[in-house]
């Protein structure tokens, strides 16, 4: 056998805090990939670590057998699917690693892809979308087109739990043996790239900037429809008439979304500009350093979603000792075991009753915190990264 290294390359465009729950996979993946070759120099392999122009500075993993290449076509575009495989072809790589669906229908290279969930399968909704209804029906029909090809040409697909690995083979009709289920990683806030520690003494300092008092209930991430985050205002306009002193507080950055939920809440006369005395919160977007802060002084976080292929979030707040009330759909039972209290989300009058519960019970709040650092244990990202390269093998041996 040659002693030529082994070539792999990561679309790593998602990389970075900016990026989501699919930007912290991504970095974490990367990061823990490359320690992981780093720590064993005798069978490591070269990176090519494809990045966006907004994220090529942040990654810093450098070292020998490590490559950046910048790619300037965003994810979902037509350009991605045009031009991207020739700077893949390029690279002349042994094999290509997608961390989510959107593999170009002529990629020139092995490969093996990362499909989290299969959202848009099951929430077909132009309210989804940005754009106009043409659009998205135009929009859904390639995600289902460039979906099902990643499905039947990948060597490998890596799912996030067993729930998704399910959905993939009921959906697409994938055979089970090319499915492999790795599940996601979780650490404190405090160990993350932008962090610098903030203790408890701080925390204060912290709500104040952002104008959060008193009680509240916290949700951080995204605002995307299948959240069901209306829903969760719905359910705390209810409480709130019975707690005025207890707030929401929504942490995620603004977009078209989030403006869309402040509307809402709005309506509901549960927020008004500035966040001045609102009972509902939306403070942007929260670095990781000060989340920290915010998740400490929480009753408790909220995590009301019809559906998910893993949950990252609510590991996060168990993660930083923050007890989790969460909704009991699709992989989320799997993922949090007995960690979580659970409700219904088509069920408001059940949710009302178990965020209650939670509020008035600090026995229960401590015993799910307490369950909540055992739980996290299941879950490393350096494991993640192990699994996954042992994949990376097996499909280089064939």
């Amino acid at each position: 056998m040659s002693n030529k290294k082994l070539k792999i390359g990561i679309d790593a465009r998602f990389y970075g805090p900016t990026g989501k729950g699919l930007g912290r996979y991504t970095q974490e993946l990367v990061d823990n990939l490359i320690g992981i070759d780093y720590d064993n120099p005798e069978e490591a392999r070269e990176y090519v670590i494809f990045l966006s122009p907004d994220n090529y500075d942040e990654f810093q993993g450098m070292r020998p057998g490590i490559k950046k290449v910048v790619v300037p076509y965003r994810w979902y575009s037509w350009a991605e699917q045009l031009f991207f495989p020739f700077l893949i072809a390029k690279e002349k790589l042994d094999l290509m690693h997608f961390p989510h669906f959107n593999v170009p229908l002529l990629v020139p290279a092995p490969f093996v892809v990362t499909i989290h969930d299969l959202i848009l399968t099951h929430f077909k909704t132009p309210r989804a979308s940005t754009r106009n209804r043409l659009y998205y029906h135009l929009k859904e029909l390639a995600y289902r087109l460039v979906i099902l090809s990643a499905v039947k040409r990948a060597r490998k697909i890596i799912t996030v739990s067993n729930f998704t690995k399910n959905d993939i083979i009921s959906k697409f009709g994938a055979k089970e043996a090319l499915i492999s289920v790795t599940y996601e990683g979780v650490a404190t806030l405090s160990k993350g790239r932008d962090s610098l520690f903030v203790s408890k003494l701080d925390s204060q300092e912290v709500l104040d900037q952002y104008k959060i008092s008193g009680d509240f209930l916290l949700y951080v991430g995204n605002a995307y429809p299948h959240k069901n985050l209306e829903g969760l205002l719905r359910v705390f306009n209810n409480l709130h008439q019975e707690r005025r002193d207890l707030r929401l507080v929504l942490v995620g950055k603004s977009d078209y979304f989030y403006e869309r939920l402040k509307e809402y809440a709005k309506h509901l006369n549960l927020w008004q500009p500035e966040n001045l005395n609102s009972p509902v919160i939306f403070p942007g977007y929260v670095p990781d350093a000060q989340l920290e802060a915010v998740y400490s002084r929480a009753k408790a976080y909220v995590f009301p979603s019809f559906y998910e292929g893993f949950g990252l979030p609510p590991l996060e707040a168990m993660a930083n000792l923050c007890p989790v009330v969460c909704s009991n759909s699709s992989s989320l039972p799997e993922i949090l075991g007995e960690a979580a209290l659970y409700f219904n989300p088509e069920d408001e009058t059940d949710f009302l009753a178990k965020l209650k519960m939670i509020i008035d019970d600090f026995a229960l709040r401590e015993k799910l915190v307490a369950r909540g650092t055992e739980r996290i244990k299941l879950y490393s990202w350096w494991e993640c990264a192990r699994e996954t390269l042992d994949i990376y093998k097996q499909v280089l041996k064939k």
